[in-house]
C-alpha cells in the first residue's frame, strides 16, 4: 500500500509499505477513504517529537470503512464506515475512566503517526477500536467529519474548555491556523463578547472574520500586545489561547492576560518557552496545558449533523493520495498558499 512516511527531519517520501495486519483482538483494519495533514506532522518533520521513530508512517485524522475486525471488537463490524479519533484509549483504566484518555495506560492515548504508523496511508491498525471509532451516520459528510478527528476537539477542549471562557468575556485567539480558527468555531458556543484573532498573516485574519472573530490584530510588526491593550482599554483579556506553539506566540498571551484571567496553551512547543512569573505571580493567572482526550467528540460529532457549526470551511485543499508530497508542500507553505486544511481523498 501507498504510505506517507517520515524518514528523519526534513525527509518525507510517498513509499510502498506492506498492508497491516491484526496484532490484538481489539484491532481493526480500516480502509481510509479520507485524512488529511495536521500542524503537529509538520512538527514531526522538524524533529520537535522525538517519541517519532524514523520509518514511521504519519498522520492520526481520517474516516475509512472497516475492512476486517478481531475477535472482541464488538462495536463495529466488517463495511461500517467510521470516523478516526486521533487519540486511542482502552477505556478500561484508571486514566481512560476519568476521561483522559491521552493519557491511556494501557497503550493507548496519541499513538497514531507517532508510536504506531498512523492515517496517511491506504489502511492503517486502530488498537482499541471500540473505544477508538465512531460510527458515520449515513449521509454524513465525510469531509467534515474529518475535522472531528482531531481539529476541533483540541480547539475545544484545550482552548475553549482548558480556558473556561465564559459569556461576556474579552478572549483572544494567537493563532489563526486551522486550530486557531476550530478554537473560534466551538468559543462561540459560550457566547463571549469579543473574539480577537492575531496572526502575521492578513489572509487567515479575513478569513477568522468569517468564521466569527469581531477583531483581528496583525502581528507582522511584533507589536501585537500593544494593539490588544489598546483594543481592550489596557484592561487585557480574560482568557488567552496560545495556538501556534512558538516562544513569541506565548509571551503575547502571557502580555495580554488580564488579572484572574487564563492562558490556555492548545501549541506544540518543540523548545522551552519562558515563564514571566515575575510578573505573573501576583496577577491570579491560571495557565493550562492539555493533550486533547476527545472526550467531547460525540457532542461535537451532534452539533456538526445539526449543521450548529460547519468545520468543513475549515478545508481550502483537496488532493488525491498519490499527490500527498505536494498536499505535503501545500500545507507547508500554508502562508503562499493560502492553505488551511488539506483534503486528501483515497481512490
Amino acid at each position: 500500500m501507498k504510505a506517507l512516511v517520515y524518514n528523519g527531519p526534513g525527509k518525507r517520501a510517498l513509499e510502498e509499505r506492506p498492508k497491516p495486519v491484526i496484532t490484538a483482538p481489539t484491532d481493526a483494519i480500516v480502509k481510509i477513504t479520507k485524512t488529511t495533514i495536521c500542524g503537529t506532522d509538520l512538527h514531526i518533520l522538524k524533529g520537535d517529537l522525538p517519541t517519532v521513530a524514523t520509518g514511521r508512517i504519519l498522520g492520526h485524522e481520517g474516516v475509512g470503512v472497516v475492512e476486517q475486525v478481531g475477535g472482541s471488537v464488538a462495536n463495529f463490524s466488517v463495511g461500517d464506515r467510521v470516523l478516526i479519533s486521533c487519540i486511542t484509549s482502552c477505556g478500561r483504566c484508571l486514566n481512560c475512566k476519568k476521561g483522559m484518555y491521552s493519557h491511556c495506560e494501557n497503550g493507548g492515548g496519541w499513538i497514531l503517526g507517532n508510536l504506531i504508523d498512523g492515517t496517511q496511508a491506504e489502511y492503517v491498525r486502530i488498537p482499541f477500536a471500540d473505544n477508538s471509532l465512531y460510527p458515520v451516520p449515513t449521509g454524513a459528510d465525510e469531509e467534515a467529519l474529518v475535522m472531528l478527528s482531531d481539529i476541533l476537539p483540541t480547539g475545544f477542549e484545550c482552548g475553549v474548555l482548558k480556558g473556561q471562557v465564559q459569556p461576556g468575556d474579552m478572549v483572544a485567539i494567537v493563532g489563526a491556523g486551522p486550530i486557531g480558527l476550530a478554537a473560534l468555531l466551538t468559543a462561540q458556543f459560550f457566547s463571549p463578547a469579543e473574539l480577537i484573532l492575531i496572526d502575521v498573516d492578513d489572509n487567515r485574519l479575513e478569513v477568522a472574520k468569517t468564521f466569527g472573530a469581531t477583531k483581528v490584530v496583525n502581528n507582522s510588526d511584533g507589536k501585537a500586545a500593544e494593539k490588544v491593550m489598546a483594543l481592550t482599554g489596557n484592561r487585557g483579556v480574560d482568557v488567552a489561547i496560545e495556538a501556534i506553539g512558538i516562544a513569541a506566540s506565548f509571551d503575547v498571551c502571557q502580555a495580554i492576560v488580564t488579572a484572574g484571567g487564563h492562558i490556555a496553551n492548545i501549541g506544540v512547543h518543540g523548545k522551552p518557552v519562558q515563564l514571566n512569573l515575575d510578573k505573573l505571580w501576583s496577577q491570579n493567572i491560571t495557565l493550562t496545558t492539555r493533550l486533547v482526550d476527545t472526550v467531547t467528540t460525540p457532542m461535537l460529532l451532534k452539533t456538526v449533523l445539526s449543521a450548529r457549526i460547519n468545520p468543513k470551511q475549515l478545508i481550502t485543499h483537496h488532493f488525491v493520495l498519490n499527490d500527498l508530497m505536494r498536499a505535503y508542500d501545500t500545507f507547508g507553505n500554508a502562508g503562499k498558499e493560502h492553505a488551511l486544511k488539506v483534503m486528501i481523498t483515497h481512490a
